[in-house]
């Protein structure tokens, strides 16, 4: 039977009971009262926790009677109590309508950056330093049972262009991916101005001028992405079941998750530790994949604060999009302050090679005023899965370009030589890192400080130390202002720049050159 059919019937039984009662008894009416604030539930949420409720007032009212009325009275109301509660009884056999809510949510961040990255002084608008800019969609079904249906929906937003792609925050060019592409000349004038030429050309395609939500054609083609998506931040769907949650979509990797929780500038400013993990290339030779498509995933957290999860992508997954298969995996202890865990990501390429391997481990450990942070990561690439996409740029652009250009043939291919061997080199990722910060809170803000340092184990030996402190103060629960001040000490081919949570610092002038960087801003959760 359908609510619309058994309320009207159930409520006028209610009233005419209390009608009764109260023609009984002058005290009857404050009882009444109180009962009829049970009327104004809505049809729609009318279920058997509010008839529970409903039982509950009646024995208030019973005991009130009892205490106050003749026994001439009170077997009267006893025996319209009983009619009330047959009455009431085929309400239970009516199944409790599912609940629903849809939250609109998001982060509104935006500052000032002022950086020395090289020769002079820049000062830019930044979009997301802190945070990086969204807006987003997360709703629940509440199934019964220990069920809920649950989604996510979250899109980039750059408050600086209104767009959602974001760039490099330096305007400088990277060099380290084209370390030893000295294409020959043989002697030939004309030969070494197209050499020249074909490296400047090189090097301007392999500087990232997009960030991880933007892709090249090339990658588009085979499947990669996305390139500026909707919702490229998080796109999922799930089920919570009473032995965990199953959920399948775009995500954050559970090795992120941990590399979050133990960032002391949660993963923003100019002293966000993943500002100088992954390699020499910036963008390209990243030391994570941060979120992973077309994956599915499973996650449980126990009452004791014990957590994990489980993550397998299919073909197209991982970072940039390209892996033929992701595995991932976390486990995590959240009590007693303490917010620390182990994680492992791998992302298997194309051909069967093992691609990316991020392994690490840390967290936090609040005590009253003070949060210490600690992390520990390994990186190691031995076969980018951008490879195969370089190779072929080279051959569908580059050479075609040369051979029109009227440049002979075995020297295009002795170039193609220099380029496929050193781009493969120089693509190789071996490194350790490791970072320690604290916060310390006064009043409405805290201080934020780190260091963090990284340990380039390839040839390169392009080691990378990272200093910086901050304070961040809150004008409200949902606002607040930061101010943080970075630096950056790179050794041989490093050129990390400081960045911000949105956006990638990019490349100092120069190899072997420092970066710094100040940076304010405002932040706004709704």
């Amino acid at each position: 039977m359908r609510p619309s059919a058994f309320l009207p019937r159930i409520f006028i039984v209610i009233f005419k009971f209390f009608v009764d009662l109260k023609l009984s008894c002058k005290e009857g009416v404050g009882a009444v009262v109180n009962l009829r604030q049970v009327w104004k539930i809505p049809r729609s949420s009318y279920t058997r926790d509010k008839i529970n409720v409903i039982f509950c007032e009646l024995k208030l009212v019973r005991t009130f009677v009892s205490t106050r009325f003749t026994a001439r009275y009170l077997e009267t109301i006893k025996m319209k109590v009983k009619f009330l509660t047959m009455a009431l009884a085929t309400c239970f056999s009516v199944p409790a309508l599912a609940q629903s809510t849809v939250t609109l949510y998001g982060i509104l961040d935006a500052g000032i950056q002022i950086n020395n990255n090289g020769k002079g002084t820049q000062t830019k608008l930044v979009s997301g330093i802190a945070d990086g800019s969204r807006f987003g969609l997360k709703g629940t079904e509440d199934l019964g049972g220990g069920y809920k249906a649950i989604f996510n929906l979250e899109a980039r937003v750059e408050l600086d262009t209104g767009s959602n792609k974001a760039g490099n925050i330096s305007d400088y060019q990277g060099y380290a991916l084209t370390k030893g592409m000295d294409f020959p000349d043989f002697g030939s004038a004309a030969l070494k101005g197209a050499a020249a030429q074909t490296l400047a050309g090189v090097r301007a395609a392999l500087q990232p001028k997009y960030n991880v939500n933007a892709t090249t054609p090339l990658i588009l083609s085979r499947g990669g992405g996305p390139d500026g998506g909707l919702f490229d931040r998080t796109a999922m769907v799930g089920l919570i079941t009473p032995v965990g949650a199953v959920l399948a979509g775009r995500m954050y990797t559970p090795a992120y998750e941990v590399f979050n929780n133990a960032d002391t500038f949660e993963s923003g400013m100019a002293g966000s530790w993943g500002g100088i993990t992954g390699g020499t290339g910036g963008l390209l030779t990243a030391g994570m994949a941060i979120r992973s498509n077309k994956s599915v995933q499973y996650r449980i957290e126990l009452p004791n604060g014990v957590g994990a999860a489980l993550m397998y992508g299919f073909k197209n997954s991982g970072y940039i999009g390209l892996d033929k298969d992701f595995i991932a995996g976390n486990l995590k202890y959240k009590a007693n302050g303490f917010n620390v865990g182990v994680a492992y990501n791998r992302g298997t390429n194309t051909d069967g090679s093992t691609g990316l391997v991020t392994v690490n481990a840390g967290g936090s450990y609040t005590v009253g005023d003070y949060k210490f942070f600690g992390g520990y990561q390994t990186m190691k690439n031995e076969n980018s899965i951008l490879l195969p996409v370089f190779f072929d740029a080279w051959d569908t652009e580059i050479a075609p370009g040369l051979k029109a250009g009227g440049v002979p043939a075995p020297v295009i291919a002795a170039w193609t030589s220099v380029f496929r061997t050193n781009i493969t080199k120089n693509f190789k990722l071996d490194a350790v890192s490791y970072s320690l910060g604290m916060h310390y809170t006064i009043g409405n803000g805290r201080v934020m400080a780190s260091v963090s340092r990284q340990d380039d184990r390839t040839r390169s030996n392009s080691d990378v130390s990272q200093y910086a402190i901050g304070y961040d103060y809150n004008l409200s629960k949902r606002t607040d202002l930061y101010s943080v001040y970075g630096y950056i000490k790179n050794q041989n081919d490093g050129q990390y720049a400081p960045g911000a949570a949105s956006a990638s610092g990019g490349f100092t002038m120069m190899p072997g050159q420092a970066g710094r960087a100040f940076q304010f801003g405002i932040r706004h959760r709704f």
